[in-house]
């Protein structure tokens, strides 16, 4: 099996000579870059299966350089964990809503990062993201999960990446009942960092975006959400 190649952005040598050396040990590949340039010149070269970002880096900072990588077709399906000293909410919300696929503040401990990295790696797979879209009712509805883009009646509507995730996550077992707490655990992983009726907020921005197709996302009373084709 082919060896899992990450790429750690940081620009404090010891995390990322430390964190190399650990996930090395575990069987990943590992390069670290100290800026969004260095980053960028790689990704010409080579595509990694997962990033580890930092916030805080000179020049580009790790929300622009998120938001960059998921506005470019190539580039979008790359998995994202921000790894930073920034713990406030906001930082975190701001983290995610740029297209980061989890959250985690220094110092951290290594065998949680793995742990992480092994999740985030997980629903890669899981989420059949080799399918590359979705599509509800009869087409009404197309998610892309390699572009990050959703389109409804052929025309592109513009998500937070925290409302593509939970349209990913409901779409992708339609039928399927997500109470709340699991749609947190899906987004943010064992870090909640919200409340679970943050996710109440986030359904109803997301169904007024469908427009007409909001209305496949159920509310299941005291429980939580689904998705289902048949719009009532």
């Amino acid at each position: 099996m082919r060896e899992k190649l990450i790429v750690i952005v940081d620009d404090e040598n010891e995390i990322v000579n430390t964190v190399s050396e650990y996930l090395s040990n575990k069987g990943f590949k590992v390069k670290g870059c100290s800026d969004g340039d260095t980053l960028f010149k790689f990704l010409t070269q080579e595509k990694p299966d997962l990033i580890i970002l930092d916030l805080s880096l000179p020049g580009i900072d790790g929300f622009e350089i998120c938001k960059t990588l998921k506005a470019k077709e190539s580039l979008s399906a790359i998995p994202i964990i921000i790894v930073s000293a920034l713990d406030e909410e906001m930082n975190k919300i701001s983290g995610l809503d740029s297209g980061a696929d989890d959250y985690m503040v220094k110092p951290f401990s290594l065998n949680e990062l793995n742990s992480r990295i092994k999740a985030v790696l997980r629903r890669q797979v899981e989420n059949g993201f080799e399918e590359k879209k979705i599509t509800i009712g009869n087409g009404l509805v197309v998610i892309d999960l390699t572009r990050y883009e959703v389109t409804v009646n052929q025309k592109k509507i513009e998500l937070t990446a925290t409302e593509f995730k939970i349209l990913e996550r409901l779409s992708t077992r339609k039928g399927q009942v997500f109470s709340r707490d699991n749609i947190l655990d899906y987004l943010w992983g064992e870090e909640k960092i919200v409340v679970e009726r943050t996710i109440d907020v986030h359904i109803r921005h997301l169904r007024e975006k469908l427009g007409e197709a909001g209305n496949f996302i159920k509310n299941v009373r005291g429980i939580g959400y689904k998705l289902e084709e048949t719009a009532t």
